[in-house]
């Protein structure tokens, strides 16, 4: 079994580390525990431990989480959210990672709107043009941009990407260092700050970090191999 408290403390090194050369403080990167498939018993292993936010990739596993853990853990949806299910994940959801289309946006912000919520998002960007991954494209951004900022209950924290998978983290680099280009690009011309670049798993988080992630979504480097 995973010594869970131990793997925080190297990771919070490593982020701590990453930083440092990247001349940013330690403090502006967020961990997200990635949680999706462990049970409540693990997941509060590390809540013990300090670790207060987690990504669920699934609302069904996530519905089922939340009430069986402590009410004070932050819940990020980080995998593709359907329409129908939109309703059913709103409440008590500190951000939703994975906004890939008009329409889910549209959705979230109607359904938020009808429950009296403000919703945090990232708005997903298929930076890496994977026909495997969601997410929109590079060039149709400044357009999404405006649309989802005139949606009354949503909240644009920034933007969110997952690369193709590639063992050459220099690639990878690439890939996260369009994402924060593109978001320096974009927030002077919508008027909105972005502050947020969530971006980078267990393999390649550092990376991501000294490109300029804010938020990191760290797994199995934390849990084990699933």
């Amino acid at each position: 079994m995973a010594d869970i408290s131990h793997n925080l403390k190297t990771i919070q090194g490593q982020i701590a580390a990453a930083t440092s050369k990247s001349g940013r403080p330690a403090d502006c990167v967020q961990l997200l525990a990635v949680s999706k498939t462990y049970p409540p018993g693990i997941i509060q292993q590390a809540y013990a431990a300090g670790q207060i936010h987690f990504g669920e990739n699934r609302v069904q596993e996530l519905i089922e989480k939340v009430p069986a853990l402590p009410q004070d853990i932050n819940w990020h949806l980080i995998g593709h959210l359907q329409k129908n299910k939109v309703r059913k994940v709103l409440a008590g959801l500190a951000a939703i990672h994975s906004v890939d289309s008009l329409a889910i946006a549209q959705s979230i912000s109607r359904i938020a709107g009808e429950l009296g919520l403000k919703i945090s998002i990232y708005l997903q960007v298929n930076i890496s043009q994977d026909d495997a991954k969601f997410g929109f494209a590079t060039e149709e951004m400044p357009v999404v941009l405006e649309q989802v900022q005139a949606m009354p209950h949503l909240h644009i924290e920034g933007l969110m990407t997952i690369p193709q998978f590639t063992p050459d983290l220099e690639k990878t680099r690439h890939h996260f260092s369009a994402l924060r280009d593109l978001r320096d690009q974009l927030a002077p011309s919508s008027g909105l700050p972005l502050p947020g670049l969530s971006m980078g798993m267990s393999h390649d988080f550092t990376v991501a970090i000294e490109e300029g992630a804010t938020i990191v979504r760290v797994g199995s480097a934390i849990f084990g191999q699933r």
